[in-house]
């Protein structure tokens, strides 16, 4: 019988690289988004049921999981993948902007995993992928929002491990680094004030800093390719690392002590 993944945020980059590569290993996908009316190629392949799925919105949760247990009867893997950035000086951050981005990227998450929990506690099993990122173990200027969401995914995340254990539930986090998506577009929400002239010339050099980055930036089916190897190799692993951006800097971050990392960082933004 073939397994089946629920899939959050699957219309572009890491989400819909993700569809594409547990539908060629064979599985069932819930294709979730927000907006399904627009997508034209997902739902056209075997076994790959897309739905609505706004994780700001409890009812398209609940009615994505339903719907797809009912279409293929069983629900084994959730990947929560959706999610935005937040950048920019907090004193220019609207504060609607900060809590869109603690909705999204934190009470979504858990909303979405509180939602499938109780078929999963029924059945004795499941496995709960939570995308992270190298941005959930270290910092980049200006990012005190999209990093204060990560670093809450690797927490949310490895206390559950302890719980969801006496259910027969794996929890795993996947760390990307810099991924050729369109983070960088509609994902990347970035708030500036010129007024305020103390912060402009981090400002700038943040700018040059984000397009170094993503230039030498991995594939999102590079991720993919972690997220269906957590998703498998059956291990008691809680942590992927995807990206060989994400081993250096991640080896770095453990091997530094603070002042000389974050120095480190400052030069490459400078």
């Amino acid at each position: 019988m073939s397994k089946t993944i629920l899939i959050t945020g699957s219309s572009t980059g890491i989400g819909r690289a993700s569809v594409m590569k547990f539908h060629q290993e064979g599985w069932n996908v819930i294709a979730t988004m927000r907006t399904p009316e627009k997508e034209e190629e997902l739902g056209n392949l075997d076994n790959v049921l897309v739905t609505r799925l706004d994780v700001l919105d409890l009812h398209s949760i609940e009615n994505a999981v339903s719907t797809g247990i009912d279409r293929f009867g069983q629900i084994d893997v959730v990947l929560n993948n959706a999610g935005y950035g937040a950048y920019g000086p907090l004193e220019a951050m609207p504060r609607e902007n900060i809590v869109r981005q603690f909705n999204t990227n934190v009470i979504g998450l858990i909303d979405v995993t509180k939602a499938i929990l109780p078929h999963f506690r029924s059945n004795k099993n499941g496995t709960i992928i939570n995308i992270s990122s190298i941005g959930g173990k270290m910092t980049f200027p200006f990012g005190a929002l999209y990093h204060g969401t990560k670093f809450a995914v690797e927490g949310i995340t490895e206390a559950l491990s302890y719980e969801m254990g006496n259910i027969g539930v794996k929890m795993k986090i996947v760390e990307p680094g810099a991924i050729a998506t369109d983070f960088g577009g509609r994902s990347f929400d970035f708030q500036n004030d010129e007024s305020l002239e103390e912060y402009q010339p981090m400002v700038q050099g943040l700018m040059g800093g984000f397009q170094n980055v993503l230039a030498n930036a991995s594939p999102p089916s590079l991720v993919a390719d972690v997220i269906y190897e957590a998703a498998t190799d059956g291990a008691e692993t809680i942590r992927y690392r995807a990206g060989a951006d994400a081993e250096q800097l991640l080896d770095a971050r453990a091997s530094m002590d603070d002042v000389a990392f974050l120095d480190m960082i400052k030069k490459q933004f400078a």
